[in-house]
């Protein structure tokens, strides 16, 4: 018999403490011995049968609590609560888990699930203790969804990205369960609020910015859809970085968010594969490749739950954290002193999954950059074709591939899935080449991120050849193929159209043609020129006369013939041979079935200009996905006092899965109730940032102030520069005007910052140091007072975006037209009824047209002008705004501070140069966003109207949610279909 104690509630608990509670939630559905005995205080229970875990199944809609009793003993019937019939101890019945019963669950895990030290139960071991007790329910759930999508053997999505920025797990897993009132009962029950409980935890740092968050929000609806799918990454032990804000501007220092254990995450040590580096390929006497010898390790998966809206289904984010074999570490040269030397097999290994996105300038950074992206390519194919090897038994049929598995590559970091599925196809499980090419051609699929070339990546083919040498084969072989693509569809008759298109198309870059193509583009050799006796002669005399001493550093004399001898004509310099890379982007149009934009305006641009010549031959391969955001999180769960308002004005919450309902406020934007309530819940949420900014940097702002927020990835293209010259612009205007003119003209404004910048990007740090001195400056400027603040708030994450997004009233997305495929912040905020101002840039194009024109602030130049433009600047044709113009000058002045801003204008100024002439359109933009901005002070001032446009943005972000992008997605580009458990 094994003896397990049970701590007693505190007092005020009776409820919890008596031994009811213990049987319905803490013995989690062991068999008891009797069930009588006083139950206070401290006391032991003694069981012949220990069940860690009840089954415990959440049924959609229902919310309820199923038991199955295990004891034989203390028979007597029980009626179902929610059926009112009769049942026998034995069999299955459900009742909602009530707050006592849950905190029994979170004491039991505070004590036999310790990570701490048993004495005190404050918050840290609280939340890991509740966390650990939710995760108990997402279990059987998790385990019921791949068990039924095994037996029926579905066809499967797998969705894979070097990021995922989930957020705190621990609010959104309740809220999906259904079961966030009864957590906060039960903690309060306990002493604890749920709300500080749930900021115990660190953000996962799997992540940085859109991409990440999208492919996290593409999970969340993944799972409320009942879609068989599953998503792939790396975890990563240091994340990005912590932001550290000083008066230098950021700093960076190592996330620390695996520092205490991640409750949510279950290692599975039974799924390892084995990722190859370096090493040769070898061919058989058969003309079988092997890739053999080099550098070996380890990757291993550990799963985090992912749980649907108001369904059982829960899937898996499955992340792969690297290591070497226990035998690589050097024993014999550890003891000899060495032990660096000793470790190092172990230390490359591990690194790999150290930080997201190494810093690359160095050979040591690109290197670790592809073992990354191959690191997660090789396991999560090696694990798909696992399941697919399982699924399908003892006679496999690979044609069927593709019928079983959709590979999605979020962006172009996963590229090397398509000559890794071709290696493993042909290498391993033995196909041809032409049977291999078919199946990967029909599993793969290509979502484009970005216009930006810098974000197109390209290998260099020197340092792919050295660490995959098989794949460059196969990527040599690939872009053979789409030679003879281009070739037979073009033909030779244009020689310049057909090395034009070679020139755009080609995988390899700067490489010469495949030896079978080798006569494709030769030209006629140009005639030699004649040169006459004289010019010769002319050339000799000019030889002698160059005939001369010279005094070396070494202070012996010698002539320029025995030196150099003798100089017949000027040799030129040669001309560096330009790199021989490998193109990712025009990779993975050529090995998918499918590429998708992820805005209107940006899936046109991709046909048009991005891949064009790829558009030209294979126009059926292109489709739009304009992205999401998942209403779960970024309005049900972040913004509770907005949510309500919601369900009230709408009928009921069938907005949470059906967004169009938003629409539905239209018909009320101008009730007077509603505008009262929807201006108390903003300024509810205001409240709360407020203390956020007053926390995390000091500043005291009003929170009647209107909120004006830009929090995004700092980068030029997204123009944060252009936001802070505007605000230092206001200041300067401020500054002239007496106390009763500044009131009288300007908006008392909190500007809100946020963002990070990369920590080798050296002109957005100083567009983060320029903002904090701004504020530091104007923050402290007792002329001004409330009129204006800037904030940058520090080591923005999805939590922090939790509390910034509902409190905000006017939010910046105003990139460069044209920069931004498509952005996800700018949904966010329209659905917290914020009001955009920007340019007609990625999805703000779609927003604007569904929240009305009049209920969006536009300025700037239009894609379709900013190639002119640039023309225009590099012809000396631009004539800057004089505003543009004082406000540099004042800058300069040094009103904020004594740091030298030369190189952070410089970009702005001159017309030609790397670095120079404006690349991102600030000065042409400016005069509009200034005006624009002023029209914006006009619009708050008149708080009826301003409440009006709020409620219109609401209503019109109807169309989106994550959902309608994911129902798109399986039925266009994977061809799966929802599966809902029974």
């Amino acid at each position: 018999m094994a003896t397990w104690r049970y701590y007693a509630m505190p007092s005020g608990t009776e409820a919890v403490s008596g031994c009811n509670a213990v049987a319905r939630f803490a013995d989690f559905g062991r068999g008891r011995n009797g069930g009588g005995g006083a139950c206070g205080g401290r006391r032991e229970i003694k069981a012949d049968r220990l069940m860690l875990m009840r089954k415990w199944q959440l049924r959609p809609m229902k919310r309820s609590f199923s038991v199955r009793n295990v004891s034989s003993e203390h028979q007597q019937k029980v009626k179902d609560p929610l059926t009112q019939q009769e049942e026998s101890p034995g069999s299955s019945h459900h009742f909602p888990p009530d707050a006592s019963s849950i905190a029994s669950s979170i004491q039991y895990h505070a004590e036999f699930t310790p990570l701490f030290s048993p004495e005190k139960f404050e918050p840290p071991k609280a939340f890991f203790a509740t966390a650990q007790s939710i995760r108990d329910a997402l279990i059987i759930n998790w385990n019921a969804t791949y068990d039924y999508y095994e037996r029926m053997n579905v066809k499967q999505a797998y969705y894979l990205s070097m990021e995922f920025l989930q957020g705190r797990a621990l609010l959104n897993a309740v809220g999906n369960l259904g079961l966030t009132g009864a957590y906060a009962d039960a903690l309060s029950k306990l002493g604890h609020n749920l709300e500080k409980i749930a900021a115990q935890e660190p953000d996962a740092a799997l992540g940085n910015g859109g991409l990440g968050r999208l492919a996290s929000c593409f999970l969340d609806s993944l799972a409320t859809l009942n879609y068989p799918a599953w998503g792939y990454g790396l975890r990563y032990k240091y994340g990005l970085f912590k932001q550290r804000i000083t008066k230098d501007g950021q700093e960076e220092v190592a996330e620390d968010w695996l520092e205490m254990s991640n409750p949510w995450e279950i290692v599975r040590n039974d799924v390892t594969y084995p990722i190859k580096f370096y090493g040769k390929v070898l061919t058989d006497s058969d003309g079988k490749k092997h890739w053999i010898g080099g550098e070996d390790i380890k990757a291993v998966a550990y799963d985090v739950p992912i749980p649907g809206y108001e369904t059982k289904t829960t899937i898996s984010l499955r992340l792969w954290s690297t290591k070497a074999p226990a035998g690589d570490f050097d024993l014999s040269v550890f003891n000899s002193g060495k032990h660096t030397q000793a470790a190092e097999a172990l230390y490359n290994a591990e690194k790999i999954c150290y930080v997201l996105y190494p810093g690359d300038e160095s050979l040591e950074g690109k290197t670790l950059r592809l073992k990354q992206q191959y690191t997660l390519c090789s396991a999560s194919l090696q694990d798909i074709i696992a399941r697919f090897e399982r699924r399908c038994g003892a006679k496999i049929k690979w044609e069927e591939f593709p019928e079983k598995v959709a590979v999605q590559m979020n962006d172009t970091h996963p590229t090397l899935c398509i000559p890794e599925l071709m290696r493993i196809l042909i290498d391993v499980k033995g196909l041809s080449w032409k049977e291999a090419w078919n199946i990967t051609q029909r599993t793969v699929a290509y979502t484009n991120h970005t216009v930006l070339p810098e974000a197109l990546e390209k290998w260099s083919l020197e340092l792919m050849q050295k660490l995959l040498p098989r794949h460059v084969e196969i990527i040599e072989m690939i872009d053979e193929e789409l030679i003879r693509t281009i070739v037979s569809e073009y033909g030779t008759a244009d020689s310049n159209l057909l090395e034009k298109k070679l020139k755009q198309m080609r995988i390899l870059e700067n490489v010469e043609l495949p030896a079978a193509f080798s006569g494709l583009l030769v030209k006629p050799k140009a005639s030699p020129v004649a040169v006459s006796t004289d010019e010769l002669g002319e050339s000799e005399e000019e030889e002698e006369d160059t005939e001369q001493e010279i005094e070396p550093a070494d202070g012996k004399s010698k002539s320029v013939k025995e030196g150099i001898q003798g100089k017949k004509k000027k040799i030129p310099e040669p001309v560096p041979e330009p790199p021989k890379l490998v193109r990712m982007a025009n990779l993975c149009v050529v090995g998918g079935h499918a590429v998708n934009g992820v805005a209107a305006i940006h899936s046109e641009i991709v046909k048009d200009e991005v891949f064009n010549d790829f558009f030209q031959l294979w126009p059926e391969k292109f489709q739009n996905k304009t992205n999401g955001v998942t209403p779960r999180r970024w309005i049900r769960f972040c913004n509770p006092d907005l949510s309500k308002i919601i369900t009230s004005w709408t009928g009921s919450e069938d907005w949470v899965l059906n967004t169009e309902k938003l629409s539905e406020l239209r018909k009320f934007a101008d009730n007077e109730d509603l505008q009262a309530q929807w201006r108390a819940a903003k300024r509810n949420n205001k409240l709360k940032v407020a203390s956020l900014i007053k926390e995390k940097t000091g500043y005291i702002v009003s929170p009647d102030s209107m909120f004006d927020i830009q929090v995004k990835r700092i980068h030029e293209y997204k123009r944060q520069l252009l936001n802070i010259l505007g605000i230092v612009y206001r200041y300067k205007m401020m500054k002239e005007m007496s106390a009763s003119e500044r009131k009288k003209k300007f908006v008392p404004r909190v500007c809100i910052f946020g963002g990070k910048a990369f920590a080798t990007y050296v002109q957005a740090k100083r567009i983060v140091k320029f903002i904090t001195d701004v504020g530091a400056t104007v923050n402290h400027d007792p002329d001004i007072g409330d009129l204006l603040k800037v904030i940058f708030v520090p080591d923005y994450n999805v939590s922090v975006a939790e509390l910034l997004i509902p409190a905000s009233e006017l939010s910046q997305h105003i990139s460069t037209a044209g920069m931004e495929a498509s952005g996800t912040s700018n949904m966010k905020f329209a659905m917290n009824g914020c009001i955009l101002i920007g340019t007609l840039d990625g999805a703000n194009v779609e927003i604007r047209e569904e929240v009305g024109e009049d209920n969006f602030f536009l300025f700037g130049a239009r894609a379709n002008e900013i190639a002119g433009l640039r023309r225009e600047r590099a012809e000396g044709k631009f004539v800057p705004d004089p505003r543009f113009e004082e406000v540099k000058k004042f800058v300069r002045s040094g009103v904020f501070g004594s740091s030298s801003y030369d190189e952070l204008l410089g970009a702005l100024e001159g017309n030609e140069g790397f670095g120079r002439a404006d690349y991102f359109l600030v000065g042409k933009d400016f005069p509009s966003y200034i005006d624009c901005q002023a029209e914006v002070d006009v619009a708050y001032k008149d708080q009826k109207r301003w409440t009006r446009m709020s409620i219109m943005n609401t209503a019109g972000s109807y169309n989106f949610s994550s959902d309608r992008t994911i129902h798109e997605y399986a039925r266009d580009i994977w061809n799966i279909k929802p599966v809902e458990l029974p």
